[in-house]
């Protein structure tokens, strides 16, 4: 009935407890997930839980935030794209947030490596023909300007997929929409202090809307703070019905079909 777009349960918060997760996510109704890479160090683990599990599917790419690792080239990226059940390049894009603190006093100007990174995963995913999962944040302008520069503006040959976890405004989600892209909440969406991306998701056309956990991250009310895991993404689906005026179902309905269809999975 359900499908969480975005976790990581290769993390060792959630691998060491997967045969309780996947029963959390039997009882709530959530069939299928889609597990996701943000290093090429950790690539075989992901892929390992889709080739493991029907219900699960894999992603192949690298995190804007990490340093220090394997770098990805597009060779790479399109090899590793190509083996069974890998739907789609990312988790890719920019992170700008919080710069000085994060990354040593830094500036957005010595970031090229990032922008360059993000690229290289966009150039993949045109050449393979398999979606983008975009995270950004506090970036939005660069990312939809390096999507543009790239080609990707929702014509032919473009790769589309996903911003996961959208925490931007409404210009941006826009934006995103304009370019072709699907829009994905977690439980932010259900925090107090959201009623801003709350109206955005009241806006996203029904069928460009995803749902998501990004697990173990972003327990949604009424479990904000602790570790999340994807059997909670019914939480999601409950506030954007209350926010949409749907049903629980009819929200699970639309974003498990948009799932299929993006990601080109065959329904449960």
């Amino acid at each position: 009935m359900f499908v969480d777009s975005h976790c990581h349960l290769s993390f060792p918060e959630l691998a060491s407890r997967l045969p309780e997760i996947r029963q959390a996510m039997a009882e709530a109704r959530v069939d299928r997930a889609l597990c996701i890479c943000t290093t090429l160090e950790e690539f075989e683990q992901v892929h390992a839980l889709a080739t493991t599990y029907e219900n699960f599917w894999a992603t192949v790419g690298v995190h804007p935030d990490n340093e220090d690792i394997l770098e990805p080239t597009l060779e790479m990226l399109a090899e590793l794209s190509g083996r069974p059940k890998v739907v789609a390049i990312g988790e890719t894009g920019l992170d700008y947030y919080q710069m000085e603190e994060r990354k040593g006093g830094r500036s957005i100007a010595d970031l090229d490596w990032q922008r360059e990174r993000f690229r290289t995963h966009i150039r993949a995913a045109r050449q393979v023909g398999k979606p983008l999962v975009i995270h950004t944040r506090a970036a939005s302008d660069d990312t939809i300007a390096i999507l543009k520069e790239e080609g990707e503006d929702g014509s032919a040959g473009s790769a589309g997929g996903v911003f996961h976890c959208f925490t931007e405004t409404a210009q941006v989600a826009r934006a995103a929409l304009d370019l072709g892209f699907s829009i994905s909440f977690s439980g932010i969406i259900t925090f107090r202090n959201a009623a801003d991306l709350r109206e955005v998701a009241g806006f996203v056309p029904l069928d460009r809307l995803l749902i998501e956990t990004d697990s173990p991250y972003l327990a949604p009310v009424p479990f904000r703070g602790k570790t999340n895991d994807p059997s909670k993404v019914v939480y999601v689906a409950k506030q954007i019905a209350e926010v949409r005026g749907m049903s629980v179902e009819a929200v699970a309905q639309a974003t498990s079909a948009n799932f299929e269809r993006l990601f080109r999975v065959a329904s449960s």
